[in-house]
């Protein structure tokens, strides 16, 4: 069988890498790929957001499964393209990736739903957003009702902070079009978690929680990122808590889409905020997270293709999903300048070296995100350069490992945080 993943970062090299491992797979097919799903998979120079060019592709190479990585094109409706292709598909239809596609959908999918999430308005109006700010006081937080390549949410500590969220993303429209629409709702306090579950349209399966470290700099500080790296599992929320979390965010929304006409087959993402009154919803992503993905897939033991046709065909079942007990941790090596304006092509080097090392140690790997290959060299090619991956038995044993492996790749200006997974270590110690 040959299968397609849509997609060129971290966490598309990361499903190319699993996928291959399958005997029954003739030929795992990256669309657009990068430097590092060429070494495991076929690139074609096709963009993930060209649907007739993938559907001609996938048709062309007699694909029987396509995954779709990036959240764009499940949102332009590739799965819904592929459906009348008659070609199965791991991801969303369009309605249902709405709960990423538009913030408003999905806080007012929550309501409806009854999942915990913080009180919000959605507004059109920037004079009305304006006004509802100034009655509620801060702090509060402003997002683009649109997608803003996970840059677009602005946590706003005092009113003017927020007034001029509101001029940036609805005036000034710095995001476009996903900020003619905003969200305004409370700020949540407390520690963050990713809970993701496969779902193929009624029943679900929970893969481990996880833990993205968002702000570019250490301790938490500075602007948004795609994510500066990951852990799994996040202590915050401890197995013997997965079941009663998943019935208040991951069932409601399978049984609320279902009833819409459009049940929900995919990866389901709850990006969580723990508070003092519980866990709650801070959003919703319908794929992998970049770069929960890559220590995942490091802890899944059962088959991913298995998987994934389980939810394409709707015969999924929970025991499907099986993850090694280990920790796996995940540090994220950004261009200089990354979330701003960065340099690209870059040499990258020590990359011959780690993938030796991970063949004798699988449970190190550098998966690639923003690379090419250019005259035979692999060459920076994005802000998120690098994933550097490592299993540990505990969560002080893979941060460890993974910053070992990270001293022996790089690029000029390297740059990346020390302290992911610091938290997670902190509260094992209490």
């Amino acid at each position: 069988m040959n299968v397609l993943v849509i997609g060129s970062g971290g966490r598309e090299h990361a499903l190319c890498w699993k996928l291959a491992q399958n005997p029954r797979v003739s030929r795992v097919i990256a669309a657009p790929g990068n430097g590092g799903t060429a070494r495991e998979a076929v690139n074609f120079p096709v963009k993930d957001d060209d649907i007739p060019g993938l559907i001609a592709l996938a048709k062309a190479e007699n694909v029987g499964l396509v995954v779709v990585g990036p959240e764009a094109p499940l949102v332009a409706g590739i799965a819904d393209a592929l459906a009348a292709e008659g070609i199965p598909c791991f991801g969303p239809d369009a309605y249902a990736a709405q709960l990423e596609g538009s913030k408003a959908f999905a806080k007012n999918v929550m309501r409806a739903a009854g999942v915990p999430t913080a009180d919000f308005e959605v507004f059109d109006d920037a004079e009305a957003a304006k006004a509802y700010i100034r009655r509620q006081g801060a702090p509060l937080v402003v997002k683009a009702d649109g997608l803003a390549a996970g840059k677009g949410v602005v946590v706003a500590s005092t009113v003017d902070e927020a007034l001029e969220a509101i001029d940036d993303m609805m005036v000034a429209k710095s995001f476009g079009a996903a900020g003619a629409r905003v969200v305004v709702e409370a700020a949540l306090a407390g520690e963050e978690a990713s809970f993701l579950a496969f779902c193929d349209g009624e029943n679900f399966a929970l893969l481990p929680s996880a833990q993205d470290h968002k702000a570019v700099g250490e301790g938490d500080t500075g602007p948004n990122t795609g994510g500066m790296g990951a852990y799994s599992p996040a202590p915050v929320l401890p197995q013997e808590k997965y079941a009663e979390t998943a019935e208040l965010v991951i069932r409601p929304i399978l049984t609320h889409l279902k009833a819409q006409g459009h049940p929900f087959k995919g990866v389901l993402y709850a990006g969580l905020m723990f508070t003092k009154e519980g866990p709650l919803v801070l959003e919703y992503n319908v794929r992998f997270g970049d770069p929960e993905c890559q220590p995942l897939l490091m802890r899944l033991e059962s088959d991913l293709l298995d998987i994934l046709f389980a939810c394409a065909e709707g015969r999924l079942t929970p025991d499907m999903v099986r993850v090694r007990p280990e920790t796996a941790l995940c540090v994220v090596l950004a261009a200089p300048g990354y979330p701003g304006g960065y340099p690209k092509g870059m040499e990258i080097t020590g990359l011959d070296e780690a993938d030796d090392l991970a063949r004798r140690d699988p449970g190190c790997k550098v998966f690639q995100a923003g690379t090419a290959v250019a005259g035979g060299t692999t060459v920076t090619n994005g802000g998120r350069v690098l994933g550097v991956t490592a299993l540990g038995a505990d969560l002080a044993e893979a941060k460890a490992k993974a910053y070992e492996l990270v001293a022996k790749v790089g690029f000029t200006g390297c740059y990346f945080r020390r302290d992911i997974g610091d938290k997670g270590i902190a509260r094992s110690k209490k």
